[in-house]
């Protein structure tokens, strides 16, 4: 018996063992997530810390993590096996901060974000009243509701959907502890807010696409000819590892930069710009840092992105939470609710027009949706594309702001469509062809009677 449980103790220390030795060099990466993400939830989205680490926290290797909340310092920290612990601390109209190795609360930038927010209260979506109780003759309401209920079956782990049709709320449906006033995380649907940003910029004459020499570091070498362009499309040239299965430059960024704008500026080129399409969250925190170049104080850079569009368009729920250095993660980090994201949608479906308002160019939203050459007609500029037909059943006008493990606002011009849906799974496990189908038919059904 003895003998017995000896082998077992000696098995799980080799177990652990052989655990720690695979992970540990990513141990910074997996409590940096796990810290973060806890952190956000609990305090920008006010939700539990045990239904995020069930939920949220709970894939490999993740949930080797064990965490802890921190309600008086405002903040969340985690280990793996009491190792290399992090912390995230929420910092008032900048969200959570990880704090990267070395870095204290101190070091927190000390500015917050002055907001607009207004109290319309004209019916949503273009303000903040109940909906209008409208009913279209081209929708077959029964079929949507069934188009509604697939999406919400147990393994496609959604959590909210929203659609618009004619600048009306046309349904929506919440799973769980999820309602229209709980912010969701788009990770990357940031990167298409950023793409707006530098729309409005382009309105105000501020910067041209074809502008090149961007950054002091770029003006000796080659990557002087880079353009705002080349960024917007991400075929910049310069090297970048997008991989978040290891340590690559996108894991080490997001869990250990202190400031997210620099670390794909000190890049090297690895092609000639223009050619090659190659995604890069860096190059969205890139375009960060280009913007916040345009003003000549932080407080401007923090306020531009609210006064200009954000507030403006009644997204009032949204919070863009920055780095250390108090740059906004425009590659990943950005709360709201699925109402609130399905009025960014509507911006785009009606071309970047809002209550009489051109925030937009109209030839913006025309350059936005112009397939990047290599991108297979899936990307243009910081948005994603249906123009190579990636949803074959889905008009190819389509196109999406699109956010790790299945956040997805998509803008279907010809069907007067905005569909938001947020979860905890991506296309195809969640497919998107043919929950988008569904959709589209319920809303035609009577139309083509």
């Amino acid at each position: 018996m003895k003998k017995s449980l000896g082998i077992i103790g000696f098995l799980l220390v080799l177990a652990l063992g052989v655990i720690i030795y695979i992970y540990y060099p990513r141990l910074n990466l997996i409590t940096g997530f796990a810290a973060k993400n806890i952190c956000s939830c609990v305090y920008e989205a006010e939700r539990e810390p045990e239904s995020v680490a069930a939920q949220d926290n709970n894939f490999d290797p993740v949930n080797l993590s064990e965490f802890e909340v921190m309600p008086k310092k405002l903040a969340a920290s985690a280990t793996v096996f009491g190792l290399k612990e992090r912390t995230a601390v929420f910092n008032p109209g900048l969200g959570c901060t990880l704090l990267p190795p070395g870095a204290t609360v101190n070091d927190l930038p000390e500015e917050e974000p002055q907001r607009f927010k207004n109290s319309n209260s004209d019916p949503y979506p273009y303000g903040h009243g109940t909906p209008l109780d409208t009913t279209f003759s081209e929708v077959n309401y029964d079929q949507l509701e069934l188009a509604l209920q697939n999406a919400f079956l147990e393994d496609h782990n959604t959590r909210a959907v929203v659609i618009l049709h004619k600048d009306h709320l046309l349904a929506e449906k919440y799973s769980g502890e999820f309602s229209e006033t709980t912010k969701l995380l788009g990770w990357s649907m940031t990167k298409s807010v950023t793409s707006a940003m530098l729309g409005v910029l382009e309105k105000q004459g501020r910067i041209s696409l074809e502008e090149d020499h961007l950054f002091p570091e770029w003006h000796e070498d080659a990557r002087s000819q880079i353009t705002i362009n080349n960024l917007l499309h991400m075929n910049s040239g310069l090297a970048w590892e997008e991989d978040y299965t290891k340590i690559s430059d996108v894991t080490k960024m997001l869990f250990l930069a202190e400031d997210m704008s620099q670390v794909q500026l000190h890049k090297p080129l690895k092609g000639e710009p223009g050619i090659i399409w190659k995604y890069s969250s860096g190059t969205s925190n890139l375009l960060s840092g280009l913007i916040r170049d345009q003003f000549e104080t932080y407080q401007e850079y923090l306020d531009f992105w609210y006064r200009e569009l954000i507030d403006k368009i009644g997204m009032h729920s949204m919070t863009l939470e920055a780095d250390l250095a108090g740059n906004y993660v425009a590659s990943s980090y950005s709360w709201a609710t699925a109402r609130d994201w399905a009025k960014f949608g509507l911006l785009y479906l009606n071309r970047g027009r809002w209550k009489g308002e051109q925030i937009l160019n109209e030839d913006w939203i025309d350059y936005t949706l112009q397939p990047v050459e290599g991108s297979n007609g899936e990307y243009g500029a910081h948005f994603w594309l249906n123009a190579g037909g990636i949803y074959p059943d889905v008009p190819r006008d389509l196109f999406s702001a699109n956010g790790y493990q299945g956040q997805y606002v998509f803008v279907i011009p010809s069907k007067d469509l905005v569909v938001v849906r947020f979860g905890l799974a991506e296309h195809p496990e969640f497919d998107v062809n043919v929950f988008l189908r569904e959709v589209i038919a319920a809303v035609n059904s009577g139309a083509e009677l």
